[in-house]
């Protein structure tokens, strides 16, 4: 990640293990970078308005604000009342996803016949417990590093990311916000390469 030590520093470093979740606090100005640190990890984000918890990053807002699937640098994170709370600064990978919905308790029982495997909404919920934000729901996420590819007929196949070790996104903070992340868990897919590793996240700061 390209942190320019003469303007900015690392204010806070968060490490995000397997099948879990962390959330961090962003005053605007500061920057999130997201690190892929073994490659193939897909990062479930969310993102609210520490001021007013009911306004989120909404992914159907973005679709129809950016007129697009894609997401690319320089494009806003809008939220449910169509203002940006977020921007995405830059990007190593070039390929995400803000279509699908993070996986919970019923993908896993349903498609896959398991009651107790770890899932995004379920770690997503309790990372926001830290600013109580528990009881509120668990927005869709921005699926960092996912590989959704799309045919010519509008249908999809799930494929693995294209996220080497190190790669990374990072975001501008414009308004307050409390973001968090989780480390997807889907390990019996494409999604993560069939293996769950770790993400880690570093606010930065302008000094």
């Amino acid at each position: 990640m390209m942190v320019n030590s003469a303007r900015e520093r690392i204010r806070e470093e968060i490490i995000i293990p397997p099948y879990e979740g962390r959330s961090a606090l962003l005053k605007p100005g500061e920057e999130l970078i997201i690190i892929d640190m073994d490659g193939k990890q897909v990062g479930d984000f969310v993102c609210f308005n520490r001021n007013d918890p009911k306004e989120f990053v909404s992914p159907v807002h973005m679709r129809a604000s950016l007129s697009s699937i894609r997401l690319k640098p320089g494009d806003a994170l809008y939220s449910n009342r169509r203002r940006p709370l977020m921007t995405f600064v830059e990007d190593t990978v070039g390929k995400h996803d803000f279509f699908f919905p993070a996986c919970d308790y019923y993908r896993y029982k349903i498609d896959f016949d398991m009651e107790d495997h770890p899932n995004c909404h379920d770690n997503l919920k309790k990372a926001l417990e830290s600013f109580g934000l528990g009881n509120e729901p668990v927005p869709d996420p921005i699926n960092f590093f996912m590989n959704n590819v799309l045919d010519d007929q509008g249908d999809y196949k799930i494929q693995e990311p294209l996220s080497k070790p190190g790669d990374y996104v990072r975001l501008k903070a414009l308004e307050e916000v409390v973001i968090a992340c989780s480390t997807c868990s889907q390990d019996m897919a494409p999604v993560n390469g069939f293996k769950v590793t770790s993400l880690k996240m570093q606010i930065v700061e302008k000094i």
